[in-house]
């Protein structure tokens, strides 16, 4: 079976299903995206993973995985997403020690959250893009989340900084991203 490979896209908040985020993927070499229904948590080390500015009082469950796996030369060189079964993707960590690769189950959530700690590309079988990606152009990405965020729109930039450290100390990490994003965006239009 053929592999694709994908790229992370961003996560915004599932209006379907209630405390659940979209994992958007995106075919790296063609136009497909693949949303992929995550829980909060792993939406929120997600996040963390591909935000550098964001530093944690203590690790995340994938950040002492990564750490874990490293002291002991372990590493990830790649993560496939393998199947979809009733809505379920399934995913593999291929891991490698000692020039011995191993392949090991993983939750797709847990998989693209190591990827980004471990710089592995992530890839699907073309199988999998077939019944679950879709064709969707940023601009409409960009309008849904632009109507979820309309509401910090009239913040000035000394609440959203306020509303960050915040959102830090609750640790709500997708929440600290959006806002900084909004004052990035801000500082970048002056």
């Amino acid at each position: 079976m053929s592999l694709v490979k994908l790229q992370v896209n961003r996560i915004s908040y599932s209006q379907n299903q209630s405390g659940a985020y979209a994992l958007i993927l995106d075919e790296v070499e063609g136009v497909r995206k693949l949303p992929v229904i995550i829980g909060e948590f792993e939406a929120q080390s997600i996040a963390v993973a591909l935000d550098d500015d964001i530093q944690l009082q203590r690790p995340f469950t994938h950040d002492l995985f990564r750490n874990f796996s490293e002291r002991f030369e372990i590493r990830i060189k790649r993560v496939i997403i393998q199947k979809l079964v009733d809505g379920v993707f399934y995913s593999s960590l291929i891991c490698e020690r000692d020039q011995i690769e191993e392949i090991i189950d993983s939750r797709t959530s847990d998989a693209i959250s190591l990827a980004l700690r471990f710089h592995a590309p992530i890839f699907a079988h073309e199988n999998v893009l077939e019944k679950a990606a879709i064709v969707i152009d940023d601009e409409s990405l960009d309008k849904q989340t632009t109507k979820e965020t309309d509401d910090i729109q009239h913040l000035s930039i000394d609440e959203l900084q306020a509303r960050i450290q915040k959102a830090l100390k609750r640790e709500e990490y997708e929440l600290a991203v959006k806002l900084r994003d909004e004052i990035a965006k801000r500082e970048s239009d002056s």
